[in-house]
């Protein structure tokens, strides 16, 4: 628990009552996150306080942990660790998930000779165990809420922690509070976008702490003061303190009549310091610059020494002056840890130090460190040695903690350190004899940290810096190439990947086999196969995984299995066999990520294949093994997991699913890939969740094809067939210059824009306007999608079973444009080829297909059959919550005059319009304005007016061609055929 404050807690009444209902909640089964943020000093840590004392009351299990500032690197997930400690002497659930995940027990027991797991691997079995650990902890008589303080100076893993954590937040008992300095926030700061990533999830509630309103001010300087403060008084401190809770009590506390009261917090806070007596404030200067707290046994063996012009004091001199600090409310203790009673003090104190001042008590601080190691951790040692202006110990330092970063499985920090290293490399002229190791090896462990703290650039920087640094040494050179490859392939630099192998490949010795050469065989494959160079890959490949073989190195072998497999375009069978080979030498070698890029890829086999049911299978499997080994929100992970969703929906699971939030850099991909059920549900909001995605097109062409294909489909529901088109073409432009002309996907989007046209043709002729210009346009449709499934197969193999689907609608979308230009028909057999193509297990596209198909049968005269399928189209579509196609289909059994037995087709023809506003839109879409339509119906124009105005609310409709068209759509108005009297 935060040092309980003096004074009552008054005001924040709206504030509390929003902490206090979080915790019923997550007694309830709701979890969820709470940032509280605000300026320094308006009530954060009295607010957190007083709402852990309920939370306590009401039965809940309360755990409260820090951040702290060390710089700009920090204590990997130091709030975590602190808090499953605490956890650990009150229950077993921490050991007992520990146990099941190594990475988790070696970061709470801190074992310095512990070897570090393989990341991304471990890293991500340490996340999950401390979401698992937090979410199991709670019961619901007895939600755990654990309290972050000071979240503005959290570690980049901490940072990750609650990323992840609130992304597995479900129906667990779990309450997290978390504060942070809202004026602390610059531009840059790296909580401001989690902040912006946590907003948008819905169990995360934002607290923004104003501060006091005058009679807030009012209420609590009452209550400091124990009575309450005069007019003049009340405002003076109203204006010095500007509300400010901590301001305004230190202003009350000093003591001083109001004419007298100090303009600044420093006066303030100085005229507290200048109470106690020197002992007590040298005490709390050598606190001070530790930070806002640091641990008792560290303090008193700084203390002991003779800092700031102190002689070597004893335990009891230390005591007491440390009971007075506590007793004037300038420190209070928390555990083994001494606390400034705001971080403001203790700002205020260090900076009130001269500059030598500081330096001299950071180098107390180092000594009593290097003394004795176990007072603090490297990152500890290195922060203080470099205030103290003690370079070299600096760069061991440093590169101590980041050795203890990797054991903690934290990327960034690990980076961060090493890269303080290498800033300090050319100041301190003995490096590498200091650390035992050469400027490359240094650069190399920075860029690998790089690329799995998600910094792929600056891990191609890393990296190519050293490679380039070695061009006059042609065989390091050429060594080092396949490891730069792999952060070239992270940051899809292709071109320069398999240039820098091929140029390596020439210089590399064949004979005796190398690792470094197998490497580079299958970084240069990767590369080729990337290029769509298939030949190229498939020669590089096969080299690499002789060459493995030739010296032992299994995981190089599996990597280059793995493009093998994917280049086998001709025998789906053949190269599933060669992926489920590739996964066994990736998990014999332990090579994880290997091993789950095989099964992403063995899943995408089947999909493609359409073996739907084998391919949902092993995605559930591969889904459940990501999750047993933590790389659930890794980059195989998360294509896994996108393959169970898209499954999903091609088997007609439509229902809305709150997953919660992924991590930024998928965010847009998933939210491209549930607008497909969302289109098929007819969600109101479909069309501008796709355009929202639009800025993400740059970063993804995928996310391009997918959004932009969805929101056409959207879009053609809604009747906007011209923006449909427009949109179509759009994307189709855009990724025939990210990719090239033949994409397969413009297939797909061929599809769509041929039905825009068609419908938009058969409104245009219902008013009697010539189509023959969107017949023409749709020409252009149908040939572009003909040469691109020529052209475009998949690496030369044939077209899978949902390319054959959307070029089959591509010609029955055709085939109607043209019917409703007055070219031929709308040919029912080549909607029940769509059917059939269609029926590998993508059953919305069957029943759209059989809607369509119906709609030809009854055209062609055949109400029957045409029945038939309408009835199982419904039935379907009714099934799946496919509302806008179920909508269609019923308005096709009412102009159709169709009794679709138990689809209800004729029960909705009803009161949607007025018989007379009937009559009137029937006139409308004839073309006839107000005065013509009153003429024929004997009413007066104005009249008429009033009843189109009626009929475009009712739908949805802005202009009376659109109304025209909705009416059509909804079965509510029967549309003549081309040339034939109404």
């Amino acid at each position: 628990m935060p040092a309980p404050v003096s004074v009552p807690f008054v005001a924040r009444s709206h504030e509390l009552d929003r902490l206090t209902g979080a915790v019923r909640s997550a007694a309830e089964g709701e979890p969820g996150l709470v940032l509280v943020g605000g300026d320094a000093g308006v009530g954060k840590t009295r607010l957190l306080t007083r709402a852990a004392e309920l939370a306590q009351e009401a039965g809940a299990a309360v755990v409260v942990s820090h951040c702290v500032d060390l710089g700009a690197v920090g204590v990997p997930f130091l709030p975590f660790v602190e808090a499953l400690t605490d956890l650990r002497r009150r229950c077993s659930i921490v050991d007992d998930v520990a146990a099941q995940r190594p990475a988790l027990a070696r970061l709470l027991d801190a074992d310095p000779g512990a070897a570090p797991t393989s990341e991304p691997a471990g890293r991500l079995q340490l996340l999950d165990g401390l979401a698992a650990v937090l979410g199991g902890a709670g019961e619901p008589s007895s939600p755990l809420v654990l309290v972050i303080e000071d979240l503005h100076w959290a570690d980049a893993s901490t940072l990750d922690v609650l990323r992840y954590l609130v992304a597995r937040l479900r129906d667990e008992h779990l309450l997290v509070i978390a504060s942070y300095r809202a004026d602390d926030l610059h531009r840059r700061h790296p909580l401001r976008p989690v902040l912006a990533e946590l907003g948008r999830h819905p169990r995360v509630e934002r607290i923004e702490l104003e501060p006091f309103t005058r009679d807030e001010l009012r209420e609590f300087t009452t209550a400091v003061a124990g009575r309450p403060l005069d007019a003049a008084a009340l405002d003076s401190v109203g204006r010095r303190s500007e509300g400010n809770a901590y301001f305004a009590e230190e202003l009350v506390e000093s003591g001083v009549r109001p004419g007298e009261l100090p303009w600044t917090l420093a006066d303030v806070l100085h005229a507290r310091l200048e109470r106690l007596a020197p002992e007590v404030q040298r005490l709390v200067r050598v606190a001070s610059a530790a930070g806002r707290q640091v641990s008792e046994p560290l303090l008193r063996a700084v203390a002991a020494g003779p800092v700031l012009d102190g002689g070597a004091t004893g335990g009891a001199e230390t005591d007491a002056a440390l009971r007075e600090a506590v007793a004037q409310q300038v420190l209070h203790p928390e555990g083994d840890r001494i606390v400034f009673r705001h971080a403001l003090l203790a700002e205020a104190v260090y900076g009130d130090l001269l500059p030598g001042d500081q330096a001299a008590v950071h180098r107390a601080y180092l000594d009593a460190l290097l003394a004795d190691p176990g007072l603090g951790s490297a990152a500890v040692r290195a922060f203080h040695a470099f205030r103290a202006h003690d370079l070299p110990t600096t760069l061991v330092a440093s590169r101590d903690a980041a050795r203890q970063a990797a054991r903690v499985l934290a990327p960034a920090e690990k980076r961060r350190h090493l890269e303080q290293v290498l800033a300090l490399w050319d100041a301190v002229p003995d490096a590498a004899e200091l650390l035992g190791e050469t400027h490359d090896q240094v650069a190399l462990a920075a860029a690998s940290a790089a690329s799995w703290s998600g910094a792929p650039e600056r891990a191609v920087h890393l990296a190519r810096a050293v490679v380039d640094a070695h061009v006059g040494d042609p065989l390091r050179h050429a060594s080092l190439q396949h490891v730069l490859a792999g952060y070239l392939l992270a940051a899809d630099e292709l071109d320069e990947m398999l240039d820098r192998t091929a140029s390596a490949l020439e210089v590399l010795p064949v004979d005796p086999p190398s690792r470094d050469r197998a490497w580079t065989l299958a970084m240069h494959a990767r590369a080729a196969l990337n290029l769509n160079l298939d030949d190229i890959a498939r020669q590089g490949a096969v080299r690499a995984v002789a060459e493995a073989q030739a010296v032992d190195a299994p995981d190089v072998e599996a990597d280059a299995l793995g493009t093998l497999a994917v280049l086998e375009v001709d025998d789906a069978e053949r190269s599933a066999e060669l992926l489920v080979e590739a996964r066994q030498r990736a998990h014999a070698a332990g090579d994880l990520e290997t091993e789950l890029r095989c099964m992403s890829n063995l899943v995408a086999n089947r999909y493609y294949a359409g073996n739907l049911d084998e391919a949902a299978r092993l995605a559930d499997e591969a889904s459940r093994y990501a999750q047993d080994t933590g790389m659930t929100w890794s980059v195989y992970g998360m294509t896994i997991r996108m393959f169970v969703l898209l499954g999903g929906y091609l088997r007609g699971e439509l229902a809305a699913a709150d997953p919660g939030p992924v991590p930024e850099s998928w965010a847009a991909g998933y939210q491209a890939l549930q607008l497909y059920p969302a289109v098929a549900r007819g969600d109101a909001d479909a069309v501008e969740r796709g355009r929202a995605l639009h800025p993400s097109w740059v970063v993804d062409g995928q996310i391009a094809l997918v959004a932009g294909g969805c929101t056409v489909d959207a879009l053609v529901w809604r009747g906007d067939d011209e923006e449909a088109v427009a949109l179509a073409e759009e994307v189709i432009l855009f990724l025939g210059r990210e990719w090239s002309d033949s994409f397969l996907g413009r297939i797909w989007l061929s599809a769509l824009a041929l039905s825009a046209l068609a419908d938009q043709a058969e409104r245009d002729a219902l008013l009697g306007q010539d189509v023959a210009p969107l017949v023409a346009h749709g020409d252009e449709f149908l040939d572009a999608a003909v040469r691109t499934a020529e052209r475009g197969r998949p690496r030369g193999g044939v077209l899978g079973p949902e390319g054959r689907g959307w070029l089959a609608r591509v010609h029955a979308e055709h085939s109607r444009l043209q019917a409703a230009g007055g070219v031929g028909a709308n040919d029912p057999e080549l909607w029940a080829a769509a059917a059939h193509e269609f029926d590998f297990g993508y059953r919305y596209e069957v029943a759209r297909s059989r809607w369509r198909w119906a709609e030809a049968l009854v055209a062609a005269g055949d109400r029957d059959a045409g029945g038939k399928q309408l009835a199982a189209a419904l039935a379907d579509a009714d099934a799946m919550g496919a509302r806008p196609l179920a909508d269609a289909c019923r308005a096709l059994a009412r102009r159709a005059r169709l009794d679709v037995v138990g689809g209800g087709a004729r029960a909705a023809s009803s009161d949607t319009l007025t018989e007379r506003e009937s009559e009137v839109m029937a006139l409308v879409a004839q073309g006839l304005s107000n005065r013509q339509i009153g003429e024929r119906l004997f009413i007066s124009g104005k009249t008429v007016s009033v009843h189109v105005s009626n009929v475009l609310a009712k739908l949805g409709a802005a202009t009376r061609a659109e109304a025209v068209s909705v009416a059509h759509q909804r079965g509510l108005l029967t549309v003549p055929s081309p040339g034939r009297p109404a």
